[in-house]
């Protein structure tokens, strides 16, 4: 269930919103578990992250809007900008310079909503377009994750302000455990690799604590039946299947299925990403199998790809088939044929 096709039942605090406003805003009170947790552990680099997303969203969405001659206020008032900035921002390293963000914001809310018509008409995920964009074109920076930190880092303003050389900026960071282990060496045992403590102090904790963080804000999305849980469940069983697969295959040289669910993105993105109301397939059935997809996608990406986490990647591969599973997991009426469907939906297209 994706949040557009959510029940469309208000609450008084929300009884003035329209549906998608109230849908919108429900899921970025969710982020805020998983915000705070890396606040916790990676400073406030990660909440300047968000705040500038969140202004260059709405300053963005305004100005397209304008050009158009569109109104200004019912777009704006649905928080689908807001949303679109926060979730970028959170996939950011902490303090990311403000022109990087920028750049992603841009792409995510300009090209791949505005341009393909607004809210409702884009065939991708938005905060993953521009990710993607970030992650092609400017892999220094989207690879500088720092370590665990105190909340203010001397170095805040000069990274949030783009000042830093790249060098110093290497310095201060360190790998995350998905990209440590990806690039461990393949003569290197899984044994032998953790062994070297090859993480910085307290980094792998933190990294399974915000994902536990993740997980609460995505419970709470389908007990307010905001998303359900197909689409989130399918991709984590898959990717849980797919590592124990090569787990079980290798263990000195592929990671535990533990790994792959409690670090880096997966968490995050199944429950925040994958689920975006018009990317996403909208049927039951579709929904596992557009679940089970990305989760393939993302094993298939990290094991044997370029890049060590691919959620992004793997949602906007997935979006691509949206169409093709909305036509063919979209239940049939009682005693229609089959064959009748199918002409249905090729004359409605």
């Amino acid at each position: 269930m994706s949040m557009m096709h959510a029940s469309q039942r208000t609450t008084e605090s929300f009884n003035t919103m329209p549906p998608t406003a109230y849908l919108m805003r429900w899921v970025i009170v969710a982020t805020v578990p998983g915000l705070g947790a890396m606040t916790f552990y990676f400073g406030l680099g990660i909440i300047s992250n968000v705040l500038l997303a969140a202004l260059f969203a709405l300053g963005a969405e305004a100005l397209v809007l304008k050009l158009r001659q569109r109104p200004l206020r019912p777009a704006l008032r649905d928080s689908s900008a807001l949303l679109t900035g926060v979730l970028l921002g959170a996939s950011l390293p902490p303090a990311s310079p403000w022109w990087l963000i920028g750049i992603g914001v841009i792409t995510a809310v300009v090209v791949a909503k505005q341009l393909y018509g607004g809210l409702g008409q884009n065939p991708f995920n938005p905060a993953m377009v521009g990710y993607a964009l970030l992650l092609i074109s400017f892999p220094t920076h989207m690879t500088l994750w720092s370590p665990p930190q105190p909340l203010i880092s001397d170095n805040l303003w000069a990274q949030i302000s783009g000042i830093l050389p790249a060098s110093t900026l290497d310095a201060l960071s360190g790998a995350t455990p998905l990209d440590a282990f990806k690039h461990k060496g393949e003569t290197v045992l899984a044994s032998e690799f953790w062994a070297s403590q090859p993480l910085p102090e307290g980094a792998l904790n933190a990294w399974r604590n915000v994902a536990l963080a993740w997980l609460a804000g995505g419970v709470l999305l389908i007990a307010k039946r905001i998303i359900s849980w197909h689409i989130p469940v399918s991709m984590l069983v898959s990717m849980a299947v797919l590592a124990t697969l090569f787990y079980a295959s290798d263990p000195s040289h592929f990671a535990s299925p533990l790994f792959h669910l409690t670090t880096g993105a997966a968490i995050f993105g199944a429950f925040f990403i994958a689920t975006d109301p018009v990317s996403a397939a909208t049927s039951r059935r579709g929904k596992l199998i557009f679940g089970a997809g990305v989760g393939a996608l993302v094993m298939i990406i990290r094991t044997f790809g370029g890049y060590p986490d691919a959620v992004a990647f793997a949602v906007l591969l997935m979006n691509l088939c949206v169409p093709l599973l909305d036509i063919y997991t979209v239940p049939r009426p009682t005693g229609q044929p089959k064959t009748q469907q199918h002409a249905k939906h090729g004359d409605s297209t």
